[in-house]
């Protein structure tokens, strides 16, 4: 998908006004001697950006306006080094809140809407973008934050809520515990929004019946405003994501060059009017595809496939490469499984070899033993690796309301980060 001419002409003034700032990116620009761009050419041969620069920029040399202008800062979660830190103006914070507000409405949420808020609040992005959205939408917003389940179970009995907003892990935590406690019949929801993480099919097929729920992927990451820059429509086949706000580009992760729509790669995205912190070409080592054509919906926004992994997911056993979603693949295919699962890889030193141990929930309708042998067997004719087995009833493996966290490498100067 190529640059419109007024979308090449924003990345033109926001690569002048990075310029003008002395930023970071600034002065890459001025040393690379690029002082603007005119065509899709010279936009495909500009440099990329990422998380380590970020870091490398660390508190706020990405930062392109005076502090005056700065009204709020985000930050990830730093669990690998530095934190990245985001200042944000107060049209940044207004621009999310308008492409937050537009998720839910393609979600089919109106202002008649009771949503309940149980992504993290402070720096960051998620639950603070959840609430300025819905409070722009005209919604009833109940800022719940993350945990206290029973209290969570509460509210949203006593309020009535038609709409839950989490992650995937903490949506299927809720999940479980209205189905435990039997409280199916005693709440209102009609849809869920869920993001930040990858989810299987078997999790979202859990999540939706026990529920009852519409589900919708919501897009978005720290460095690019946070969630809301796309979602699902109710066709279900692909996320919408503005474009009058970001151009996204999927290229090949191995040689930086741009491929055609409808295949696979990794999202870039570039601000096109952000103004604390401006980013062009921000690889995002999300993998997905753009998706050709116009939505049955009859929206013209552009679509996103729904996020398949990240390019640096990738882990390493025996020399052969794996993604948790060849994992989940494996899984799901299995009769009685559910969708937990953890690994755990270390090193035998006494026979210098990798060890991975594979932790996975069942029905106790199911003989474990069995299904052990089943999954172990998967394993070796789909990955060539025969990790052991072991099988729990379902509820055993740690639940969490944040990412789950789901490899766990003990390697030293392990692949997996």
């Amino acid at each position: 998908m190529k640059l419109s001419e007024l979308q090449l002409a924003q990345v033109d003034r926001q690569i002048k006004r990075l310029i003008a700032s002395d930023s970071y990116y600034g002065k890459i620009f001025k040393e690379a001697n690029i002082e603007g761009v005119t065509s899709q050419e010279e936009f495909e041969n500009l440099p990329f950006s990422s998380k380590a620069d970020l870091r490398n920029a660390y508190p706020l040399g990405i930062q392109a306006v005076p502090d005056e202008e700065v009204v709020r800062i985000h930050s990830s979660s730093g669990t690998t080094g530095k934190p990245v830190i985001i200042p944000y103006t107060a049209k940044d914070v207004e621009d999310w809140a308008i492409m937050f507000a537009r998720c839910y409405e393609t979600a089919g949420i109106t202002n008649k809407d009771r949503i309940q808020i149980t992504p993290g609040y402070g720096l960051w992005t998620a639950g603070i973008g959840f609430q300025a959205g819905c409070e722009k939408l005209g919604a009833m917003a109940i800022p719940m934050g993350p945990g206290n389940t029973d209290k969570q179970l509460q509210m949203m009995m006593d309020l009535k809520s038609t709409v839950l907003t989490a992650t995937s892990s903490y949506a299927l935590l809720l999940a479980e515990e209205i189905n435990k406690r039997g409280l199916k019949d005693r709440i209102c929801l009609k849809k869920g929004v869920f993001g930040s993480e990858r989810w299987s099919e078997k999790m979202r097929d859990y999540i939706r019946t026990e529920l009852g729920v519409e589900l919708y992927d919501i897009y978005g990451l720290t460095e690019v405003y946070g969630p809301g820059i796309g979602i699902n429509c109710s066709e279900q086949n692909g996320m919408h994501y503005w474009d009058d706000y970001v151009y996204i580009e999927i290229i090949d992760p191995k040689t930086g060059r741009n491929v055609p729509d409808g295949e696979e790669g990794e999202i870039v995205i570039t601000t096109l009017v952000k103004e604390g912190a401006p980013l062009i070409r921000f690889r995002t080592h999300d993998i997905s595809r753009i998706i050709p054509g116009e939505c049955p919906c009859g929206r013209k926004y552009p679509r996103l496939d729904i996020i398949k992994g990240r390019s640096d997911d990738m882990f390493k056993v025996h020399g052969v490469n794996m993604f948790p979603s060849q994992v989940e693949e494996i899984l799901g295919s299995v009769e009685g499984v559910s969708s937990e699962y953890n690994i755990n890889i270390a090193h035998d030193d006494s026979k210098n070899r990798d060890v991975i141990l594979v932790t996975v929930e069942a029905e106790g309708r199911v003989d474990f033993e069995k299904t052990g042998q089943r999954i172990r067997e998967l394993f070796k004719s789909r990955l060539s690796v025969t990790p052991k087995i072991t099988v729990v009833p379902i509820g055993t493996l740690p639940r969490t309301e944040k990412k789950a966290k789901r490899i766990i490498d003990h390697r030293e100067n392990n692949l997996f980060t």
